[in-house]
């Protein structure tokens, strides 16, 4: 007993930090405030709700902070103080909603929780009247969740004992390889890159003339692979209101959540000239034939759907130039905004536009994710990668003998055993929670089962895009929301932390 309390001591200690880091960041959507005061419903109802949830939050740190004086954490402490982290913090996150907007907290906290963990589902509409300070907060919260919350924590706070802990437990990955030795070096290399990107995208999109409050929202929310936007109709908007360069910007988040999509460490040796990171080790050459090919496949389940193909070789027909790239350009948009977890959309993935096939590849898609040391969700590639040749080695010990034995290989490094377990556990969890998430939905609602399961798809997936319409969503029973909240942070922390959450031992 005096064990469990000394770990909850702990736990406590160290979501003070945080509840009291929060509290400062709550504070940074007054500058939106102050810049359209007395625009769109910014005004002392807005700013009065940051300061009022910053100060609840900072008034909780410290309380804590007075009450709980440890600074030892172990690893079962870690992952259960990263589940509580990010369940107080979207818990805060969501005031503001309640307090501007009038919306009630369980909606508030769905899109909080959405936001944190860059999933995107929202239940708001009427985005584009919506207060700015609103807007960019969410996306905002996108973007400290990208990276993590705790490793944005753990930067700050970087002296706290067990830090690596908490590091790995909200960041778990299969190689430990670091761009530079001590953690809080790695963190700053990190989000130094992450930042950088951040602001490349937002000089980009204002060339292209987007506005200025909107580049924001989306360099926030497309290198985090999160997909809130400010506008209802999401990227869309753009070439629903004929902006003149809607493809230009439309290639441009293509290029950038690609970016957010691949391992930062890549991104640390192609920025120190190591280019050949690009091709070299097994997960990235996957990435780049997985975005080929799913991308290649929806283009002609298109063109077939849409009866190209019929007149090119009935008729002889030529295919249409035009035709052609606008296909190209919305498919693999919703390729690269799906397998990143991003969930923009340039169009409606439920639309006719895409055919069955495209449909049931988009399904697939949310489960791969990018990949590890990304922003983007996901069971992830390398992993997928990995049951790929646990598969072919069993196979092998088939064909060669019962009694053969050899490791499962990835980048001429035999993966451990211990890693290999965990993978198949993960994956098959992920396979259960998605089956009685779908099952949850279609009970306590009309959907059909398409767009039942595809609402937990996405949620485990941390990403936005479904085949449950906005209104649906909204409307949708409570116990569903309840369930897609577990399944957003389930699929964000990777399982294992928010399943301690229910076992007496752990806390013992």
């Amino acid at each position: 007993m005096r064990n469990g309390f000394q770990r909850v001591n702990c736990i406590l200690h160290f979501i003070r930090g945080l509840l009291e880091i929060l509290g400062l960041v709550l504070l940074l959507p007054l500058a939106v405030v102050l810049a359209y005061w007395g625009q769109m419903g910014d005004g002392w109802i807005t700013a009065t709700a940051f300061v009022v949830t910053a100060a609840i939050s900072f008034s909780l740190g410290l309380l804590l902070r007075n009450k709980f004086k440890s600074d030892l954490l172990d690893t079962t402490g870690s992952m259960l103080m990263c589940a509580l982290g990010w369940l107080f913090a979207s818990a805060l996150g969501a005031l503001p909603f309640v307090i501007a907007v009038g919306t009630n907290y369980l909606d508030a906290y769905f899109e909080a929780m959405s936001g944190f963990t860059t999933t995107g589902i929202t239940v708001f509409s009427g985005l584009d009247n919506m207060p700015r300070s609103i807007l960019f907060w969410r996306s905002l919260m996108q973007w400290l969740g990208g990276i993590g919350i705790l490793s944005f924590f753990l930067m700050v706070i970087f002296q706290s004992g067990g830090s690596h802990h908490m590091f790995g437990a909200e960041s778990h990955k299969i190689s430990s390889v670091r761009p530079a030795p001590g953690l809080f070096h790695t963190l700053r290399i990190l989000w130094a890159i992450y930042a950088v990107f951040t602001v490349f995208a937002v000089v980009i999109l204002a060339i292209e003339k987007m506005p200025i409050f909107d580049a924001v929202c989306h360099a926030l929310t497309t290198l985090s692979t999160g997909g809130f936007s400010p506008h209802d109709s999401s990227i869309a908007f753009y070439r629903l209101t004929n902006h003149p360069n809607y493809r230009l910007i439309e290639y441009t988040l293509i290029f950038f959540m690609m970016l957010g999509g691949i391992n930062f460490l890549v991104h640390y040796r192609v920025l120190t000239r190591d280019f050949k990171a690009l091709w070299d080790n097994t997960e990235i050459r996957y990435w780049w034939r997985l975005i080929a090919g799913f991308t290649a496949i929806i283009i002609v389940d298109h063109l077939y759907k849409s009866g190209v193909f019929t007149a090119l070789f009935r008729d002889g027909t030529a295919i249409n130039f035009g035709e052609f790239e606008r296909t190209f350009r919305h498919s693999l948009f919703q390729v690269v905004s799906i397998i990143t977890s991003s969930g923009f959309v340039a169009r409606d993935i439920g639309s006719d536009f895409f055919g069955a096939l495209s449909k049931q590849l988009f399904l697939a898609m949310m489960v791969i994710g990018g990949c590890v040391g990304s922003t983007s969700g996901g069971f992830k590639i390398l992993r997928i990668a990995i049951l790929n040749r646990l598969l072919f080695r069993e196979l092998l010990k088939l064909r060669i003998s019962g009694r053969a034995s050899s490791g499962v290989v990835i980048d001429k490094k035999i993966v451990p055993e211990d890693e290999v377990d965990r993978v198949a556990a993960l994956f098959f969890t992920w396979m259960a929670l998605l089956l009685v998430g779908g099952g949850i939905t279609a009970i306590c609602s009309n959907l059909g089962p398409w767009e039942s399961f595809s609402g937990m798809f996405s949620a485990m997936g941390n990403i936005g895009p479904c085949y449950i319409s906005v209104p649906d969503m909204i409307k949708i029973n409570p116990v569903v929301k309840l369930t897609y909240i577990f399944g957003m942070l389930a699929g964000r922390l990777e399982i294992l932390p928010v399943l301690l959450l229910f076992s007496r031992k752990a806390w013992k």
